[in-house]
């Protein structure tokens, strides 16, 4: 069984549909999901009333071709609220089925609350609630779960334990339970990759289910573990460092979408997509990608080019609509982090500027 706090779109689309395929074969069947929501209680409340059932639109491009179907979700046993059902979700930590705690509470939810200095009453932050969950479980005398964060912050697992022993010493936790929380429950960083924008543009469900969300067909989660992580999958990858694969992803896909901020403004262009297809656009990404930005990841992480080529795949799908303006939020900030890193390690390796890159971060 595995608990989950947080019933968003990206879980169901993401964590849920990989538990609800593994599931369908014995060797692989990890068990059932209760999930719980902490802030508000829309989706529960909807879950439940769809008996805990929905389905996935996989929409998008993959290896070239369109890709265009539909899975049911079926894994999740109950929903839970929080802020009304706590003695419940105490319980299914107390589950002896229970290996896994899974988690997307966003940045924000990687944090303390004043309002939980003090054990007992109701408890605002997400650390707060996890501890409570395990210091139950640990005193009914079972062992500890994999804690598994979706977050995406880098070294999420890391974080959110030592957040977890924070809480623990303002509530004068003993040394023995402490020493529990550390070492027997298995806390683990994580990288995950999905686009979910949210519900599709058309389709024959959406008359009929309300929880219906789209997912682009490209996954992948990089789990840094050396143990043998429970849950199956082809998009689960563990590694005892998944550092390469975060430099992968940052500087290739989240770079080319910061880049194309600033080349596709010139033109007067909307989308990811519509750069793509631009026949002046288009060509200088892929020039951008495969001859400046790859060329510095070589050896440094797996397969940059492969994964250029499902990017460029990914920015091309025909169902997403994905507008530069939402990208361009914060757009200094994610160039320092995205772009600028390569240029410089591109100066270190070649001797010279890279001419496209230093077009979009000078």
């Amino acid at each position: 069984m595995i608990l989950q706090f947080g019933a968003g779109n990206f879980l169901r689309a993401f964590a849920d549909l990989f538990i609800d395929q593994a599931n369908r074969d014995a060797s692989t069947a990890v068990g059932p999901v209760v999930l719980v929501q902490s802030t508000g209680r829309e989706r529960v409340d909807a879950l439940n009333a769809a008996g805990c059932r929905y389905h996935v639109a996989i929409q998008g491009r993959l290896n070239g071709a369109v890709v265009d179907e539909t899975e049911q979700v079926n894994c999740i046993e109950s929903a839970l609220h929080a802020g009304t059902q706590w003695d419940r979700v105490l319980e299914a930590g107390a589950d002896p089925r229970l290996s896994m705690i899974l988690s997307n509470t966003t940045e924000a939810g990687l944090a303390l609350a004043d309002e939980d200095r003090v054990a007992g009453g109701v408890l605002r932050s997400f650390p707060a609630k996890l501890l409570a969950v395990l210091l139950h479980r640990y005193r009914a005398g079972l062992p500890g779960p994999w804690v598994v964060p979706c977050e995406l912050v880098e070294a999420n697992g890391a974080r959110l334990r030592d957040l977890v022993l924070e809480q623990a010493a303002l509530w004068g936790v003993d040394a023995e339970t402490v020493q529990w929380l550390r070492e027997e429950c298995r806390w683990v960083n994580t990288l995950v990759d999905r686009i979910v924008p949210g519900a599709p543009r058309v389709h024959p469900l959406l008359d009929v289910d309300p929880l219906l969300i789209a997912a682009e067909p490209f996954a992948f989660w990089a789990v840094e573990t050396e143990a043998d992580f429970p849950l199956k999958h082809p998009a689960i990858v563990t590694a005892r460092d998944i550092a390469p694969y975060t430099l992968r992803k940052v500087r290739i896909l989240n770079g080319a979408h910061s880049a194309l901020v600033s080349k596709g403004a010139a033109f007067g262009i909307e989308t990811v997509r519509e750069c793509v297809e631009h026949p002046e656009v288009g060509p200088w990404l892929h020039r951008l990608l495969f001859d400046e930005i790859v060329p510095v990841l070589e050896g440094r992480c797996d397969d940059p080019k492969g994964f250029a080529e499902a990017v460029l795949d990914r920015f091309r799908n025909p169902f997403i609509d994905h507008r530069l303006a939402s990208i361009a939020l914060h757009h200094e900030a994610k160039v320092a982090v995205r772009l600028r890193p390569t240029v410089v390690e591109y100066r270190e390796r070649f001797g010279e500027s890279p001419e496209l890159l230093s077009e979009v971060c000078p």
